[in-house]
């Protein structure tokens, strides 16, 4: 008799366990994030993986910049900034708060029929900056250096300037507004130069070593490759996120989505 009787209780007991699983509460509502244009490769890969384990989460991303999206989280349009630089000292002041989610190259880039191959931090300062006009001068083609570069906001543009110490003094052709814009007219211009996310590029552009080392996520990590920045999630300091944006945000930043930034091309920072 107390044999059955225990056998009924672990039944139940087991019962219970099995609908308290099959029970998880998953997380519902809505993430808005906004910001770095550089970021949409990494950003969309983590939002898919989100919602496919969270499928009552709606999640969008609007490319809109850097600064853009700095203002949007300062402004309560977006939940989540999303930024290629870290913040200012300004931005802060508003009581905003910077998380870095990962660290990403900065690619120099040229077209495929270009033969330079190598430059140097110094000599990529002299072609934006106007000291160095044409090819042939590096060792290419007889052409003019067509200069393309990003518009003032964008988080790429403040990187590679305060990097290669050209701020305020860049000669460009073509001021651009998002890292495929740069890549595509990289890619139809064999004269051209550019940078952008290294996590953005493909094989339609050719990208330079700096100072003979290849940007990758090797270099990048070990620091070797100069020309580097952080992504950061931008929110503000005294103010809760959503259940549904806090997830996310615990999320993008726990080991769980280690594995989808390195695929996206970038170092994770945690």
């Amino acid at each position: 008799m107390k044999k059955r009787f225990l056998a009924a209780v672990l039944a139940v007991s087991m019962m219970t366990v099995g609908l308290t699983g099959c029970g998880t509460k998953k997380t519902k509502g809505t993430v808005s994030t906004d910001g770095s244009t550089s970021m949409e490769k990494v950003i969309g890969a983590l939002g898919e993986d989100f919602t496919e384990k969270n499928p009552d989460v709606t999640f969008s991303y609007n490319p809109t910049g850097s600064g853009s999206g700095i203002s949007a989280v300062a402004n309560g349009t977006c939940d989540i900034g999303l930024s290629s630089r870290h913040l200012k000292d300004e931005e802060k002041e508003q009581g905003l708060e910077e998380t870095v989610l990962a660290i990403d190259g900065i690619a120099v880039i040229v077209n495929t029929n270009n033969t330079v191959s190598d430059l140097t931090l110094e000599q990529i300062a002299d072609i934006y900056t106007g000291k160095i006009t044409n090819w042939s001068e590096l060792g290419g083609a007889d052409a003019e250096i067509v200069v393309i570069g990003r518009e003032a906001g964008s988080g790429t543009r403040d990187g590679f300037e305060s990097i290669t110490k050209t701020e305020d003094a860049c000669k460009l052709r073509q001021e651009l507004t998002s890292t495929g814009d740069v890549i595509a007219t990289v890619k139809s211009n064999e004269n051209a130069i550019g940078y952008a996310s290294l996590a953005s590029v493909d094989t339609s552009v050719t990208m330079v070593s700096v100072d003979g080392v290849t940007p990758g996520s090797e270099t990048v990590l070990d620091g070797s490759y100069a020309i580097q920045r952080p992504f950061v999630l931008v929110t503000k300091k005294d103010q809760k996120l959503s259940e549904a944006a806090q997830a996310f945000f615990d999320y993008a930043i726990s080991k769980d989505a280690k594995s989808i930034i390195e695929g996206a091309g970038v170092v994770p920072a945690n």
